[in-house]
């Protein structure tokens, strides 16, 4: 519609974001249709600046949260969705115009779950942990291709990390191994770049460290076992103050690590972790289960007694993952009851 008179009407709008071309899809109290544009990314700010306040609704992806927090800043009641809670609402094919139609009918549902809007400290975090990872990837690839190269060449690394480290300096060094010149030029080349990533994380580390220490919330939830400045920082940058979730079991859930259900006729059928929502975070949780794991048979606190019973009767690894949402669930009463954590008295 080229009028935009009828704009004022609007109440809920519906935007399917994208990289220059936005598709809208508006709506008035009544349910009818008042506008269906195209604009581009130029013209989006405009044309949201000159309507009155209503309910706007948006797929959480890129750039989302940044849009969010613009038209929020306008007055305008702004929601993001799942992509996943967005789909049985597409009507026919997809495309353009269906995605904004059908996010316009989910946002007006009234037990429809939003995804909370992330402020700029929060991307901070995330951007730096989401950097981190990358150069982790990096690392753990170059270490491979050094190790592979090497073995072609008749020399084999055992596994990990340091001790590869450990054997580059004395390969290079050792000039009856039989290596070529040009070889020993490539594997020098790809031992500093090693160094360079080594380097890269230890900066990272030292980010997340410090903001864990600035960080009133990080405090409270670093004095819980299995959870450090990595985890701490990670928490604040997905869930915030945690009043997206009616509780810790829900929290939890979000985050995957309660079991799947498919359930049929009235017989419940409980199966594996649903591995549902940030899969960064919960291998994380679960990394700093493990660590927590290695000494809880030396602790007497209830939970302690609680996680090594449980691993001497279930295994290490159902251990690990029931332990991780338990962290997640007294991790939630700490950031929305702003409480200290109590050894065996939290309530959980």
């Amino acid at each position: 519609m080229r009028n935009y008179s009828s704009s004022k009407t609007i109440k809920t709008i519906g935007i399917d974001l994208a990289k220059s071309v936005f598709h809208l899809h508006a709506v008035d109290s009544a349910g009818k249709v008042v506008v269906r544009k195209r604009l581009s990314r130029s013209k989006l700010m405009a044309f949201m600046a000159q309507l009155t306040s209503c309910l706007v609704g948006m797929e959480a992806c890129g750039g989302s949260h940044y849009w969010a927090r613009k038209f929020s800043d306008m007055g305008h009641d702004t929601r993001l969705i799942s992509p996943q809670f967005v789909k049985p609402f597409v009507k026919g094919n997809k495309n353009d115009e269906a995605d904004a139609e059908a996010i316009c009918d989910a946002v007006q549902r009234p037990n429809m779950r939003f995804v909370p809007i992330k402020n700029i400290e929060q991307q901070d975090i995330q951007s730096i942990h989401r950097a981190r990872e990358q150069v982790v990837c990096r690392r753990t690839s170059q270490a491979n291709q050094i190790r592979g190269l090497l073995m072609e060449y008749g020399l084999i690394i055992p596994q990990g990390r340091k001790v590869l480290c450990g054997h580059i300096p004395d390969i290079l060094a050792d000039a009856d191994n039989g290596l070529s010149d040009m070889f020993r030029e490539l594997l020098s080349g790809l031992w500093e770049e090693m160094i360079h990533l080594e380097q890269r994380i230890a900066e990272y580390n030292l980010q997340i460290e410090t903001l864990s220490k600035q960080s009133d919330v990080c405090q409270r939830l670093m004095t819980v076992p299995g959870i450090g400045p990595m985890v701490a920082t990670a928490l604040l940058a997905s869930v915030s103050d945690g009043k997206a979730f009616k509780s810790g079991r829900e929290m939890a859930a979000w985050l995957g690590l309660v079991p799947r259900q498919h359930s049929t006729g009235g017989k419940p059928r409980l199966m594996g972790i649903s591995k549902r929502g940030d899969t960064y975070l919960r291998k994380l949780l679960i990394h700093g289960a493990r660590a927590a794991l290695r000494w809880t048979d030396k602790k007497h606190d209830k939970r302690s007694v609680w996680a090594t019973s449980l691993k001497e009767r279930r295994g290490q690894n159902i251990a690990a993952v029931a332990l991780a949402n338990k962290t997640v669930r007294t991790a939630w009463v700490l950031i929305t009851r702003h409480e200290e954590y109590q050894m065996s008295t939290v309530n959980i």
